[in-house]
């Protein structure tokens, strides 16, 4: 091959214009759920509405259980095996995300626990140190939808929160789909009180109404960008 005779600084420019050309690829995720229908029906109508490749998001329900710790024990497990069914290799995604409610579970204070232990210890398959996430949600799910439309201040049962919930979406079941389509014009408003919330108390707590799954939508929302 022959010698590029160009100037070094016309090299140089050249050389950042074809790497800037390299589009990069994005996060690659594996969401597990407690839920079996309704939180992965949810996130997959997101990674739908914005064209996100199951080859960078993995949305699953857990097989072992419901229970929190059967959900993070689930995660890793198909984090470190892969599936070979879903086509996907062992370590191959750049962040672990958990969902799972705090309901009436046993089991809901250890996973969080064990989940605090595992985050920053794993490696995925470039060598690289990833996070493991817990999006936990008082008392359940729902409380995220419900945020869509009024402020909660007081701690509430989860069947309270679906009553409440189907005040405003008169149609909601569990199980059902169309809860992004039905909600995402008041994301900003829900992410905003998701975020006072957040201020006030903690995943710990248990009691008082708390979620982070805003954080997880602004991340499958924001994950091109």
């Amino acid at each position: 091959m022959g010698k590029d005779h160009q100037p070094k600084h016309r090299q140089v420019a050249r050389d950042l214009r074809r790497r800037a050309a390299v589009r990069q690829p994005y996060e690659r995720l594996l969401i597990v759920c407690e839920g079996e229908k309704t939180e992965p029906q949810y996130l997959r109508e997101i990674q739908q509405a914005y064209r996100l490749a199951t080859a960078h998001v993995q949305v699953l329900h857990s097989h072992f259980g419901t229970e929190p710790q059967q959900v993070l024990e689930y995660a890793l497990t198909i984090f470190k095996e892969g599936d070979r069914e879903r086509g996907f290799h062992a370590r191959s995604f750049d962040r672990i995300v958990v969902v799972f409610d705090r309901d009436e579970h046993r089991t809901y204070h250890a996973a969080l626990e064990q989940a605090a232990v595992q985050n920053g210890k794993l490696k995925n398959d470039n060598g690289i140190v990833m996070p493991l996430e817990v999006v936990a949600s008082v008392p359940c799910f729902e409380i995220w939808l419900l945020l869509h439309f009024e402020d909660i201040f007081a701690p509430l049962h989860r069947h309270a929160a679906i009553e409440q919930l189907k005040a405003h979406m008169p149609s909601y079941e569990k199980g059902g789909g169309g809860h992004w389509a039905a909600t995402k014009a008041r994301l900003s408003d829900a992410t905003l009180r998701a975020e006072r919330l957040a201020s006030t108390t903690t995943a710990y707590d248990g009691i008082m109404p708390y979620t982070t799954m805003h954080e997880l939508v602004s991340r499958l929302v924001h994950l091109k960008d």
